[in-house]
């Protein structure tokens, strides 16, 4: 709540109320009177929850205020605020989850009164950037301009920071100012703001080039910044009041305090994306923790699909031993994917038996299917096939079969040996031969290849020989064009 105009007497008691209030449709305010005219009970709870844009996994969000100490009850609000949000802010920032920017306000003085003494001393350039006076009296204390150039050091403090990827020093050096430097002890000035700067290890040169010239007749390029974007935008409206919130780009309407600004930015986070700070049990309700949220659970894994966010719950299959989980999360979640056959043995079929173990899960074609030797739908079942009972294997008539778990055996009579991957039997002798004439086919096979290689090298050798040798002998009974061709530029380079 804001009062219309500075009441001293009543500021005090202004901050302690904290009514809530909220636009409504007619047609809805029409229903609430009708039920509480029939003396029906109305409970309305306004939760910030869905009242703000959650688009991604980062917060952009923007506190308007002042510099100004000596506003008596709002500020020390606004102080206090500072002091007591530093910490979640700045580790929301460190962590990249945010992304916050400072604002202030300030207005300009008419044309018409650029040179009168109050618009000499609570502006800057020439009337282009003014602060109200902080005590109310232009005659003593300190003057609006002071505020200006304060708000401006701080914008540039927190410029310098985000360059070198620090803005959370802008919490640090406003805390620090307001202990160090109050109006109330006189250090609010220059000389007490860039000791702050100093040990705080930001560079103070490139803060006084940030803040240029406060008396030269020109605009100063972040001020003017301040005063178009103070003007409202799409959904969000006018900024008039000090000090005022704004996320994603939705003004905040609530109680100026760590715990229900900090609830406000983090329903502005993507569901499953808001950072541990806004899951704590003074945040919110962990509805995982009542029957798993409604969600498939694997106790015996120790994994659930239950994920608590900041506005509720969600049923999502989650990673185990780095293998995702698919399914609507609710039923059924089941391990997919490179390593899958891991855990569980992807939920498929696996049958142990005479000291052999066999599994239907399949990593190549992700999915379960019946090894060989067995039938069945991979997931449940997977029964042994008896190739002798089916007479599919060891059918040659000098064969013998017996089954045996995921496979068989197949003997044959006396001494013959039997080849699998023909399904007969034969002699071992035969066996040898066969095996004695393929090496000797072989042997034959290389030393012809050799033979046909050599003779074309040496076919290749001689014909080049016997070219060389014809050349040679030509040469000595009729020139060469080569040689022609030498002799006549030696004759024309003679004359």
């Amino acid at each position: 709540m804001d009062s219309p105009g500075e009441d001293a007497a009543a500021a005090q008691y202004l901050n302690n109320i904290s009514i809530p209030s909220a636009l409504v449709q007619k047609d809805f305010g029409d229903r609430l009177k009708e039920a509480l005219d029939g003396n029906k009970m109305v409970s309305i709870k306004l939760d910030w929850r869905e009242a703000l844009p959650h688009p991604d996994a980062r917060v952009e969000y923007e506190i308007w205020s002042n510099s100004n100490d000596e506003c008596g009850t709002k500020c020390d609000v606004q102080t206090d605020f500072v002091k007591n949000f530093r910490g979640a802010a700045q580790l929301l920032e460190k962590g990249g989850y945010t992304m916050f920017t400072p604002h202030y306000i300030t207005w300009y003085c008419p044309k018409a009164f650029i040179n009168s003494k109050q618009c000499k001393t609570q502006c800057i350039n020439h009337g282009r950037y003014c602060a109200p006076d902080p005590e109310q009296d232009f005659n003593r204390g300190y003057d609006g301009k002071d505020v200006v150039l304060e708000n401006l050091r701080q914008l540039c403090v927190h410029k310098v920071a985000d360059k070198l990827n620090k803005s959370w020093i802008w919490w640090d050096y406003v805390t620090d100012f307001h202990i160090r430097c109050p109006m109330k002890e006189k250090k609010y000035n220059q000389e007490c703001a860039e000791e702050v700067i100093k040990s705080l290890g930001v560079d103070l040169q490139k803060v006084r080039d940030c803040m240029g010239d406060p008396n030269a007749d020109a605009d100063n390029e972040v001020l003017k910044a301040e005063q178009e974007a103070q003007v409202g935008k799409g959904t969000r409206g006018d900024v008039t009041i000090l000090p005022t919130v704004v996320v994603n780009d939705r003004q905040y309407r609530g109680k100026l305090d760590r715990g229900a600004v900090l609830k406000a930015i983090c329903s502005g986070f993507q569901e499953t994306t808001e950072p541990p700070v806004c899951l704590r049990p003074d945040m919110e309700t962990n509805e995982c923790l009542t029957n798993n949220g409604g969600c498939w659970e694997d106790k015996e894994l120790n994994a659930t699909a239950c994920k608590d966010t900041f506005r509720g719950r969600v049923c999502e299959c989650p990673m185990v031993h780095g293998v995702q989980f698919q399914g609507d999360g609710y039923k059924s979640c089941r391990a997919m994917g490179s390593g899958w056959c891991q855990i569980q043995n992807g939920g498929c079929w696996q049958g142990s038996a005479d000291g052999k173990t066999f599994t239907a899960c399949s990593e190549s074609k992700s999915k379960c299917e019946c090894p060989p030797g067995f039938e069945g739908d991979g997931v449940h079942s997977c029964e042994d096939i008896d190739e002798c009972k089916m007479k599919s294997k060891c059918q040659c008539p000098e064969c013998s079969c017996s089954n045996t778990y995921g496979s068989y055996e197949c003997k044959c009579q006396g001494d013959l040996l039997y080849i699998r991957e023909h399904d007969v039997c034969l002699s071992k002798k035969s066996e040898q031969s066969k095996a004695g004439y393929v090496a000797v086919m072989v042997i034959l096979i290389g030393l012809c290849a050799a033979g046909i290689g050599a003779y074309i090298v040496y076919k290749y050798r001689l014909r080049s020989y016997m070219d060389s040798e014809v050349r040679a002998i030509m040469a000595q009974y009729m020139p060469l064009d080569s040689q022609d061709e030498v002799q006549r530029h030696t004759e024309e380079g003679t004359r």
